[in-house]
């Protein structure tokens, strides 16, 4: 991934030299395994422990003539070592060190995205308890449906990366399986019980049936669960540009002092961090639809996946690790207009309150279809002349047979509309919320 994109935390734990040293990881393991089991002298453990992960560069120098990256490193390794290094890849493969060492540097992606996905939620948390009683409109199509609360939105972002932090640990612990089985998987060359100790050494679970390598259906899941994450990011982002449209303006992207909008309009504020959010989030599907591709190969093994994960499985956990920052700062930093909020609430002069007339119209004894039919009526009217909604419903006969003027008063009433709203925050975060919404509404009254 290019610089742009790359946090330095994560960046390291794809790089060559990282890449290298979770291989000298394996074979140590490995090592420490077999001479645990007496299958090389334990008086050559110090020695090998001492190794340390060769120079990307030498590495590279020497595979431009092996063609072979596995054994280019095995080559750097014995030139530090010397003739004990010959006790490392005893009996392995190269896919036994790679899929397990990629397996080690997945997990611990996993827990810097666990990490920026809880820190997502607790700011999602926050606002939507800031903003639990500030109304807006509600849009449906993208038309003006009914009011709801900006902090109901924030909650259900809380609740979708709650959901997203599920499928991040499950993320974590379906790529988390190791083995060293040898080619094609039967343990010709190798103990079994080597990879026991290898993979409880290293925190990682025996891959059941491995095949030379690790099934590939436990990485394509591993994307996916981070595609969906960064879709989840995407929802976010889209809707921030929604409302920052100049007709709308209701929320708006952090600008900091000096940023240019454009080099021709100085004038221009654009959600371009919500934009590139989206962007981003194309890229990280595209590289989940890779890891599906990934999953047929040949008979036991071929490398057909090999040269895609190269790429994809370090790019996306670069990716999202971004993404989930970037949009942290967004929310952080949002420019929030109440005003705008209620002059969009009252664009439509009072439609957005015509299924409350239709409910009570229902319950005053009307038939479904000739209580729609009338506010509809009255409804359109509004559209077409701009009068209050409420004015016509006052003026039309068949409404008054069954309403009154306080009843429409409680129709057009914003408190009473958006009065569940609580019950919402109380089913999603429980008895924490109950609690601290009554110790504040105790103080209120006390006031």
């Amino acid at each position: 991934m290019i610089d742009r994109y790359t946090r330095p935390e994560m960046g390291q734990i794809w790089d060559p030299a990282a890449q290298y040293a979770s291989w000298l990881e394996v074979e140590l393991a490995a090592a420490e395994a077999m001479a645990e089991l007496g299958t090389i002298p334990q008086e050559v453990l110090p020695e090998l422990r001492q190794a340390r992960p060769p120079d990307p560069d030498r590495v590279e120098e020497i595979e431009s003539r092996t063609g072979h990256d596995v054994i280019a490193f095995l080559e750097a390794m014995e030139e530090q070592i010397g003739p004990s290094a010959r006790y490392l890849h005893l009996g392995l493969t190269s896919s036994d060190v790679l899929d397990t060492s990629l397996a080690l540097r997945c997990v611990k992606a996993s827990g810097l995205l666990l990490a920026g996905c809880d820190r997502l939620v607790d700011l999602f948390k926050q606002r939507a308890i800031e903003f639990h009683d500030q109304p807006m409109v509600g849009r449906t199509h993208g038309i003006h449906a009914e009011p709801i609360t900006l902090g109901v939105k924030f909650l259900r972002y809380y609740e979708e990366f709650v959901r997203a932090r599920e499928r991040l640990e499950r993320a974590r612990e379906i790529i988390r399986f190791g083995q060293t089985s040898g080619a094609v998987g039967v343990y010709g060359t190798v103990d079994p019980r080597v990879e026991e100790l290898v993979c409880e050494k290293l925190d990682l679970e025996v891959e059941p049936v491995a095949s030379q390598v690790v099934p590939r259906d436990r990485h394509a899941e591993f994307l996916s669960h981070i595609a969906i994450v960064a879709a989840s990011v995407e929802n976010v982002a889209l809707e921030i540009r929604g409302l920052q449209r100049t007709e709308v303006r209701e929320i708006e992207e952090p600008f900091r002092k000096g940023q240019k909008g454009s080099s021709v309009m100085p004038h221009k504020r654009n959600p371009i961090k919500c934009e590139n959010l989206v962007g981003l989030a194309r890229l990280v599907r595209a590289y989940a639809i890779t890891g599906f591709e990934n999953v047929a190969l040949w008979h036991e093994r071929d490398i057909s996946h090999s040269s895609v994960e190269r790429v994809a499985i370090s790019d996306a956990c670069i990716l999202l690790d971004f993404m989930m920052h970037r949009l942290h700062r967004v929310i952080a930093g949002l420019h929030i207009y109440p005003e705008a909020m209620a002059r969009n609430l009252e664009l439509t002069n009072g439609l957005v309150f015509s299924s409350r007339v239709l409910e009570m119209m229902m319950e005053a004894g009307a038939a479904r279809t000739d209580a729609y039919r009338i506010v509809q009526r009255a409804s359109m009217q509004c559209w077409s002349t701009r009068e209050p909604l409420k004015e016509v419903l006052l003026a039309d006969a068949q409404v008054r047979a069954l309403l009154d003027e306080a009843d429409l008063d409680r129709a057009f009433d914003m408190g009473d509309t958006l009065a569940r709203v609580g019950k919402i925050f109380a089913r999603v975060l429980g008895d924490s919320y109950r609690e601290s919404h009554a110790a504040e509404d105790s103080g209120a009254n006390g006031g």
